[in-house]
């Protein structure tokens, strides 16, 4: 994954790299015949090589560009080249060093916009739990993120790990998006609640929640609607199912694929509700994985879980580390 973003990285990389080694040859070949007394001096002209902002003006408006194309913000791409350029210009290089520095300046720099605040699932569910006997988390997302199986998926990583889950169908507007949650649920083998559509969402999240509380189930996950092209309607009704059930986790689907809309798509929705967390699906098919950047940079918010894969166990956890290696060139 992340193949596309890796490899204009590298591009630059190799371009800076053969630019200052080209350099390195035309210094050797004028300075050969200077006198030996000059040796230690020509030696260090010819192995280091200081910094300016020409041997890096052109290279890095290509660098943005190639970023640009690969999905990253404007602001990430900035934050990038303001790295590269503090941490070269004016400092002097050793030659055969040039790569491996440009690759620490990336690492670092990538490695900061990746930097967001954690959350520990299992902590907010024992927390609801002990307050109220369960705990609730909605699910939110424009249609045609993955927002059904990325539920589905939550649930079944959930049981695995002993806890009793339902699930809530208040998409109640999407022609049979309470059919396609029942389908995951009977695979996974999780009850559902459902109303007729067209039915009050918030009421359907609130069944389920009386279902788990007399049942002793540990887990409310619930589908809300993403019909983007009816927004206020949209906007009043996802307001009214988070006032009316009070959740404790409320997790944004993001589809990777969708380029920086994903920004767009992530105000929206906070602005309606405040996000909590994060999911990110698709994100094994991604060639260009720019748009995670950006929205980690923007908003600094935990990306609970990246989905891999149509499985029900295609699901992982956010690891910086991973993500920054698969991003990076070798």
């Amino acid at each position: 994954m992340f193949n596309l973003f890796k490899k204009k990285l590298k591009q630059f990389v190799k371009k800076f790299s053969e630019k200052i080694k080209k350099e390195e040859k035309e210094i050797e070949k004028v300075e050969k015949e200077k006198r030996k007394s000059l040796v230690e001096r020509l030696r260090r002209k010819i192995n280091y090589k200081k910094i300016t902002e020409d041997d890096l003006k052109d290279i890095l408006v290509e660098l943005e560009v190639n970023l640009i194309e690969a999905d990253a913000s404007i602001e990430v791409v900035e934050k990038i080249k303001e790295d590269i350029s503090k941490s070269l210009i004016g400092k002097e290089v050793e030659r055969r060093r040039v790569k491996e520095k440009i690759l620490e300046i990336l690492r670092k720099s990538i490695e900061e916009i990746l930097e967001v605040k954690k959350i520990d699932l299992e902590e907010i569910i024992k927390k609801a739990k002990s307050e109220k006997g369960y705990a609730t988390i909605l699910f939110f997302g424009t249609n045609g993120v993955g927002k059904s199986l990325s539920i589905a998926k939550l649930a079944n990583f959930l049981q695995k790990k002993g806890y009793k889950v339902v699930l809530a169908a208040a998409d109640t507007f999407r022609a049979a998006a309470d059919i396609q949650l029942e389908t995951y649920a009977k695979q996974i083998g999780v009850p559902v609640i459902k109303h007729k559509r067209g039915a009050d969402a918030a009421a359907v999240i609130f069944d389920a929640r009386k279902f788990a509380e007399a049942r002793n189930y540990d887990v409310v996950i619930a589908d809300t609607s993403g019909r983007m092209h009816t927004k206020q309607n949209l906007l009043d009704e996802l307001k009214k199912i988070v006032r009316v059930n009070k959740p404790d986790l409320k997790v944004l689907v993001l589809d990777s694929l969708t380029g920086n809309d994903v920004i767009y798509q992530y105000k929206f929705f906070n602005d309606a509700v405040g996000i909590d967390a994060i999911v990110f699906t698709k994100v094994d098919v991604n060639e260009k994985g720019g748009n995670i950047l950006s929205i980690c940079y923007a908003f600094k918010k935990p990306i609970l879980f990246l989905g891999i894969g149509q499985g029900f166990d295609d699901l992982i956890e956010f690891e910086k580390d991973k993500i920054l290696n698969s991003l990076l060139p070798s």
